[in-house]
């Protein structure tokens, strides 16, 4: 098993003939949610939930309840980086009722400001000048043109020339980005992408969901949709994560997503993740929950391990 020093570097590490292939070609770690290790559950419910969850919360334990089924990562960013996680889930949202633009991550509870989580995604960087992230913004809510346009001055500020721009898939190797000397891929799920060079559209990086607490239905799905990827010519990511059902959380109220769906079904997703090859007609991106399970060693262990 790789340590977790090896997986802080473990794209500068590869062999120069996987440094050489397109990304989207290799295996590569994400986590889902991936800022949710912090939810504050003093906040507002976020507008991301429904009017009736929003009624409900201001019952204050149901807020405590919320929170066990909102966080989805014990890890900050930092320590996923350095466990060798590179694709980050992120969704973002305004405060409603609050002055100015500030944004904020969001899973049902408002978590900590994208700026500083940026910013240490961003100090991790500078010190592994071979490493490169997937930053993948797919959900906005409560934002207008204005919190659009700050929150990606905000992207372009924190990271600078450490920005990929946007070209074809297959041209995207390690081996180019290092000449660059770019660590950063942002893809922006909003139509006002299109006129930043450094923002990559949504649809390069499509993220079928099963959206099933069956873990066999869940993995009939990823192989399913992993067999049609190569007609897309585009990243790809297998979600490998189980979505709780509204009975599932009334059935498991206290226990929240950890002890009811993610321990008992670890074994087998890891199973399926061991099975896998990268390449053209296999995974390139693999998210879970809680990657601090065996599940992120495991998958830094099949990165890289076919050039197929």
């Amino acid at each position: 098993m790789a340590t977790q020093r090896n997986n802080a570097d473990w794209m500068g590490s590869l062999p120069p003939v996987l440094c050489a292939l397109p990304l989207s070609r290799l295996a590569i770690p994400g986590s889902h949610d991936s800022f949710s290790y912090w939810v504050d559950d003093s906040s507002p419910v976020g507008p991301d939930q429904a009017i009736a969850i929003r009624r409900l919360a201001k019952i204050p334990l149901v807020k405590k309840l919320m929170k066990k089924w909102s966080v989805t990562q014990n890890l900050t960013f930092k320590e996923q980086l350095d466990s060798g996680i590179r694709y980050f889930d992120l969704r973002v949202s305004s405060k409603p009722g609050e002055a100015g633009q500030e944004i904020y991550f969001i899973h049902g509870l408002f978590g900590a400001t994208v700026c500083d989580g940026l910013v240490e995604i961003n100090n991790f960087l500078t010190h592994h000048p071979k490493e490169v992230i997937f930053l993948d913004f797919n959900h906005f809510y409560a934002m207008d043109s204005n919190h659009h346009t700050y929150l990606i001055s905000k992207i372009e500020e924190i990271f600078g020339s450490k920005l990929c721009t946007k070209e074809c898939v297959e041209n995207v190797t390690l081996q180019n980005l290092w000449e660059k000397q770019q660590q950063v891929l942002v893809f922006y799920h909003h139509p006002i992408c299109e006129i930043y060079p450094v923002l990559w559209t949504g649809n390069k990086m499509p993220a079928p969901w099963a959206n099933t607490t069956n873990v066999h239905k869940l993995l009939q799905f990823l192989e399913t949709t992993l067999n049609e990827r190569a007609k897309h010519g585009t990243f790809h990511v297998s979600q490998a994560i189980l979505t709780p059902r509204v009975n599932t959380v009334a059935r498991h109220l206290s226990r929240g997503l950890k002890n009811a769906l993610v321990h008992r079904n670890l074994p087998f997703i890891l199973n399926w993740v061991k099975l896998q090859k990268p390449g053209i007609m296999g995974v390139n991106i693999i998210t879970s929950d809680f990657v601090e399970q065996e599940h992120s060693a495991c998958l830094c262990g099949n990165i890289g391990c076919d050039a197929g």
